[in-house]
């Protein structure tokens, strides 16, 4: 079992009070890599979710000023900073990725909460318009869009909260949270954070449980504003279908299929470097990292060779013994789905180049997944078609520039992509045709706080980070004032 003073009260957070479950029933949570039971949590439901909603409506009533909201958040990244060891540890155990890629998770979710405390007074700062139309003059007031309901995903427990609630304060907007059922841990160490501020009543609320439920509640309140969800493009189409009874606002960041396009006059060694960075983070459980890998032909037999060299030198293991790369996927369902690709792809023409048969590959065994690459794919096979979720490279060769940002942009999806070339124009034309909210340029870097993100098709809707992230909690009330 799980140890921390992070994790004094394995509850829920409702009205500035942990609470249980009001049918007493706990949920279970698992160290993917050893097996091991951590803790047990509070299952929630519908009745527990109304009662956040309605405390959160309440502390709409009392937001405080922006200098104090940004207060909340300079506290916030200072703790987060502070303990970012202890609340990697927690990130570690409860998912599984290695013990310093957790700490720099922490890192990352605290950037954000300080990039919104740096913007939050000249982001919700009245704006007077300079012309004077119709005998009036016009000002442009911010007002939170109300109460907020915020889900998240596993692959980022913390990381993917701050995304939400740090604009979320910076706007004013009271909040109800539903982390991921796999990683609830993380999510209750930022509560104790948030707990030790002061906040009003009801400004945050947790609520652990049962999904269909608690979402149902959070769609269909007419005090629940807007919903934000990172998550699966299924899930996103039925919050899409749910929004439509009373028009409520959605911040989507869905599913992804991100290509990674090396051009024949990149430098070979900077994009197998930046493939490393991008695909392996998370056990290549996250949404931006390569899903597809093009290879121009003349290059591809070179680049193979250097990415097999180095995906040969990843050690796999628990996320907390020293040296380890990559920790366990999060659970048998993520295991059997890149099993599942890495056959598909074997049985229809691919190459093992590096990695185990799937045959010799068992859950139940151990959810450590071998670094796996596989060549000669093509985009017919399960790898190219869905999002994988896991540590699979697949290498695909092309001819053109035209051949590969037409096969790029077969997909339904739009979220990430990445080209490496040293022409600047040439790679330049062929992002400017790409169809994704995120496009790096010699680098296999993700999203940062200080800039919008999100995805185009079904990847989204809505941007998280910048000043645009802000803007998604904000209501725009126009004021013309035709006074003397």
């Amino acid at each position: 079992m799980i140890r921390s003073n992070f994790l004094s009260h394995l509850a829920g957070y409702v009205n500035d009070q942990w609470i249980a479950a009001d049918t007493g029933k706990r949920l279970d949570v698992f160290n993917p890599a050893t097996g091991e039971k951590l803790a047990d949590v509070p299952f929630m439901g519908a009745a527990e979710t109304r009662r956040a909603i309605a405390c959160a409506q309440r502390a709409l009533d009392s937001v405080p000023d922006a200098a104090t909201r940004r207060h909340w958040l300079e506290s916030i990244r200072d703790k987060l900073l502070e303990q970012q060891e202890e609340i990697g540890r927690i990130l570690c155990l409860e998912h599984g990725k290695p013990w310093k890629e957790a700490q720099g998770e922490v890192q990352y979710a605290a950037s954000f909460f300080d990039y919104y405390a740096k913007v939050v007074e000249t982001g919700t700062a009245p704006e007077t318009l300079p012309d004077k139309v119709k005998g009036c003059t016009w000002t442009l007031y911010k007002r939170p869009v109300g109460v907020v309901g915020l889900i998240t995903p596993w692959n980022f427990p913390i990381a993917m909260i701050a995304k939400k609630i740090a604009p979320a304060l910076a706007a004013g907007c009271p909040s109800v949270i539903k982390p991921a059922p796999d990683t609830p841990l993380t999510m209750i160490a930022l509560f104790e954070i948030m707990a030790s501020l002061g906040l009003p009543k009801g400004m945050v609320n947790l609520v652990i449980g049962d999904a269909v439920q608690i979402g149902a509640e959070l769609m269909n309140s007419p005090q629940v504003t807007m919903v934000s969800f990172t998550g699966s493009t299924a899930t996103g189409r039925l919050l899409m279908q749910q929004a439509t009874r009373q028009v409520k606002r959605l911040g989507l960041e869905l599913g992804g299929n991100a290509p990674f396009i090396v051009l024949d006059d990149a430098d070979l060694d900077a994009a197998a470097d930046g493939l490393m960075n991008n695909k392996f983070r998370g056990a290549g459980q996250t949404c931006v990292c390569a899903n597809r890998v093009y290879v121009q032909k003349n290059v591809y037999d070179a680049f193979a060779q250097k990415v097999v060299e180095r995906v040969g030198k990843l050690k796999v293991g628990d996320g907390m013994k020293e040296g380890t790369d990559i920790g366990p996927l999060i659970n048998a369902n993520g295991f059997a789905k890149v099993k599942g690709h890495l056959a598909d792809a074997l049985d229809n023409g691919a190459t093992l180049l590096l990695g185990k048969q799937p045959d010799t590959l068992d859950a139940a065994s151990s959810l450590l997944f071998p670094p796996t690459v596989v060549g000669n794919v093509d985009d017919t096979m399960r790898c190219c078609q869905e999002e994988t979720f896991g540590p699979l490279i697949p290498l695909i060769s092309f001819d053109g520039d035209d051949e590969v940002v037409r096969r790029a942009n077969d997909t339904e999806f739009g979220l990430a992509a990445y080209v490496f070339g040293k022409d600047r124009a040439r790679s330049q034309r062929i992002i400017a045709r790409l169809h994704f909210g995120h496009c790096a340029y010699n680098t296999g870097t993700g999203p940062a706080a200080i800039a919008p993100f999100g995805g185009m098709l079904s990847s989204g809707i809505g941007r998280e980070g910048g000043k645009e992230g802000l803007l998604e909690y904000l209501e725009i009330q126009t004021v013309p004032d035709g006074s003397q």
